[in-house]
């Protein structure tokens, strides 16, 4: 079996800890400047990647990450290792409870806030492929991408941001986390089928049992995999050790999954998403340690991730202007007024409608990694992706502030 000489061996760890600690101060900075970490990991990638770092330092940067192909391939399976985990405990947050509770409902403004802006991203995509950057080649799939990435919301981002903002309990903010998780799980089940499709994508087992396959898999684990989850984790947490059995096994779970949705065509961070909704809907998952998985893999595995952008695309020489602004005016306003339209055909008041459609407007690490996914598999262009991460960076700003305005103009209007 080949293995790193010693000089890739110390290249490999001086490239991840220049990520962690870029990583680190960056993201210190967003926290204090009061916006989510990925955010600043975001930008700690840009500055350390082709973008600055390489136009400032060219021989520094080939030499540190450009010069040794043994050690990019091991830097990328850190890589692919950080989003399956991301996807893992992303579906940890989907509490498949709070979506029941909020019942139609939700369905409603999930729905409405990913029919409209999927369609209004196909029509453009289809309509201009060339400039805004789609495979003209997989045409219809590409746009359908396009449509899929703006509609897709960051659970993570939005419960922050209602935290923040002392709506996490209320029953907006329940209805705004119980509409995100619908959007997820849909989304995520979409993308997967969609790339099953692609002309670039891994083929599987070919469209129809790749299909069958993944339903099943979905329902099964939802289901009888949920019950068999919870009568194999009182068993775990009594008789192996604390909470180290419970990792490893959880981990191990994870990856089983990820790769078995990876051999049938699916992408393996779908398998990793939806065992994590298995396995956090479970009431033997203490919230003690869901906390221990988030801060492993937020503080070590998710850094790398994000920063790992900035290092593959050039966000200067691959920035267009006109591709910017098309994705994020079409990708933020076709969001607000989905989730607006959705939530005033679920009975809600104009200013209430507005706080959730602010709120599910927020983006964040899920369409970065789904937009990534789609430029390795050549379905996008380089400026169309950075639309996206930029879409993402800004959306994930101003979302907070807007629901704020919005959530005092509700107030206002009830204390009349």
């Amino acid at each position: 079996m080949e293995t790193l000489n010693h000089k890739e061996v110390i290249n490999l760890l001086l490239q991840l800890s220049a990520m962690l600690i870029m990583a680190r101060v960056f993201s210190e900075i967003a926290r204090k400047l009061k916006q989510p970490a990925v955010v600043g990991e975001i930008i700690a990638g840009i500055i350390l990647g082709p973008t600055i770092f390489g136009s400032l330092f060219p021989d520094f940067f080939q030499s540190l990450f450009a010069n040794h192909e043994m050690t990019n391939i091991a830097l990328d399976g850190f890589v692919q290792i950080a989003v399956v985990l991301l996807l893992f405990i992303a579906g940890i947050e989907v509490e498949l409870q709070v979506v029941w509770s909020q019942g139609k409902n939700a369905l409603k403004i999930a729905l409405a806030s990913m029919a409209l802006p999927i369609i209004a991203g196909f029509v453009v995509a289809y309509a201009f492929p060339e400039f805004l950057g789609v495979n003209i080649n997989d045409r219809a799939v590409a746009s359908t991408f396009f449509g899929l990435a703006i509609s897709i919301t960051a659970l993570a981002v939005i419960a922050r941001i209602l935290m923040d903002l002392n709506l996490f309990k209320t029953s907006t903010g329940l209805l705004i986390i119980a509409g995100a998780m619908v959007v997820d799980v849909v989304g995520w089940i979409v993308f997967s089928v969609i790339l099953s499709l692609s002309e670039s994508g891994s083929g599987g087992l070919g469209v129809w049992p790749t299909i069958g396959l993944t339903l099943f898999f979905t329902i099964f684990m939802l289901t009888l995999g949920k019950g068999l989850i919870n009568k194999v984790l009182p068993w775990t947490n009594k008789n192996l050790a604390w909470p180290g059995g419970l990792l490893s096994l959880s981990l191990a779970i994870c990856f089983l999954a990820a790769s078995f949705t990876e051999f049938i065509g699916i992408h393996a961070i779908f398998g990793a998403f939806i065992i994590g909704v298995a396995l956090g809907d479970s009431e033997h998952l203490t919230e003690k340690a869901k906390e221990i998985l988030h801060q492993f893999i937020n503080n070590i595995f998710a850094p790398i991730f994000f920063v790992s952008i900035g290092l593959k695309v050039n966000f200067i020489e691959g920035f267009d202007p006109g591709v910017v602004g098309v994705v994020v005016i079409v990708g933020f306003l076709t969001k607000y007024f989905g989730a607006y339209i959705g939530s005033r055909f679920a009975g809600l008041k104009r200013n209430t409608s507005m706080v959730v459609g602010f709120g599910l407007s927020a983006r964040g690490s899920m369409d970065i990694i789904l937009g990534l996914i789609a430029l390795e598999n050549g379905l996008v262009s380089e400026s169309l992706f950075i639309g996206l991460v930029i879409l993402a960076l800004l959306s994930s700003i101003v979302s907070g502030p807007l629901m704020g305005w919005a959530e005092k103009l509700n107030f206002a209007t009830k204390s009349k």
